[in-house]
C-alpha cells in the first residue's frame, strides 16, 4: 500500500519550489487527461511553482544587487582614504599629486554611498569621468596603485548596473504582489490538501492505474521529507520558513 506523507510545512521557500518542480515534471511524464480533477490539481501546482520561482529568482536578484551595491561602496571608500593618506606623504611630489586628486574627490566624498542607487550610480560615472581627464593622469600615475584601484571601481560600477538591469527583469515579471512566503503556503495547500488527499482515495479505487504514479509522489515528498528533518536536525537555530 502507499503511504503518502504529507510535505513537510517548515520546507524553505526554495525546497518547496524543488518538490513542486518536480511534481509537476512527474505528471508530464504520463498522459493523465482522462483524470480531469488530477490534471486541474497539477494546473494550479504549475502556476504556483511558476509564481514561487520567479519570486525567489526576485530575491536573489535584489540579494545580488545590494552585494554589488556594497563592493562599489568599498571601491569608493578605498579611492578616497588612499589618496587622503598621501596627501600627508613626507614626499612633495607625491603629496602635490594626492592633493590634486583629492580636490577633485571632495566634490564627492564617501558621502555618496548613502545616496540611493541611482544617485550614487550617477555620481560615481561623474567621478570617473573627472579621474579620467588627461590633466589628471599624471598625478595620479605619482600615486603608485590608484590606477589599479579606479579601474576597480569601474568594474564594481559596470557589475553592479548588471546586477541592477537583472533586478529590474526579474521586478518586471513580477505578476503578483504576493511573496515568495505567501505562495508556499499555496503550494503546500495544493499538494498537502488537494493531490495527497485525492491519491490516497483514488489509489484505493484504482491501484493499478495511480499506484506507480502515487509511489513516484510519495518517495519525491519523502525525500525532501528527509532532508528537512536533516537539516532542522544540524541547524537548529536556523530559520526554516524562508
Amino acid at each position: 500500500m502507499v503511504n503518502l506523507n504529507n510535505l513537510s510545512t517548515v520546507c524553505r521557500t526554495t525546497e518547496v519550489d524543488a518538490v513542486s518542480d518536480r511534481l509537476v515534471a512527474e505528471f508530464n511524464k504520463n498522459d493523465w487527461s482522462t483524470d480531469p480533477h488530477l490534471t486541474n490539481i497539477f494546473n494550479d501546482l504549475k502556476t504556483s511553482s511558476d509564481k514561487i520561482t520567479s519570486a525567489i529568482n526576485k530575491i536573489k536578484a535584489e540579494s545580488n544587487l545590494e552585494e554589488k551595491d556594497e563592493i562599489r561602496d568599498g571601491k569608493v571608500k578605498s579611492i578616497n582614504y588612499f589618496v587622503l593618506g598621501l596627501v600627508h606623504h613626507p614626499d612633495d611630489t607625491i603629496s602635490d599629486a594626492a592633493q590634486k586628486i583629492n580636490d577633485i574627490l571632495e566634490n564627492y566624498g564617501v558621502k555618496i554611498t548613502k545616496e540611493s542607487y541611482s544617485i550614487e550610480s550617477s555620481l560615481i560615472e561623474s567621478l570617473l569621468l573627472d579621474l579620467s581627464k588627461e590633466e589628471l593622469q599624471p598625478s595620479i600615475e605619482a600615486l603608485s596603485g590608484l590606477s589599479q584601484l579606479i579601474a576597480s571601481l569601474r568594474t564594481a560600477q559596470n557589475n553592479f548596473e548588471e546586477a541592477k538591469l537583472e533586478y529590474e527583469e526579474e521586478k518586471a515579471k513580477e505578476g503578483t504582489e504576493e511573496t515568495a512566503s505567501d505562495i508556499k503556503k499555496e503550494i503546500l495547500l495544493i499538494v498537502n490538501a488537494k493531490l495527497l488527499i485525492y491519491l490516497r482515495a483514488m489509489v484505493q479505487v484504482d491501484e493499478n492505474k495511480y499506484g506507480t504514479f502515487a509511489n513516484t509522489i510519495a518517495q519525491i515528498i519523502d525525500d525532501m521529507n528527509i532532508t528537512v528533518k536533516k537539516r532542522r536536525k544540524n541547524t537548529p537555530s536556523v530559520e526554516d520558513n524562508n
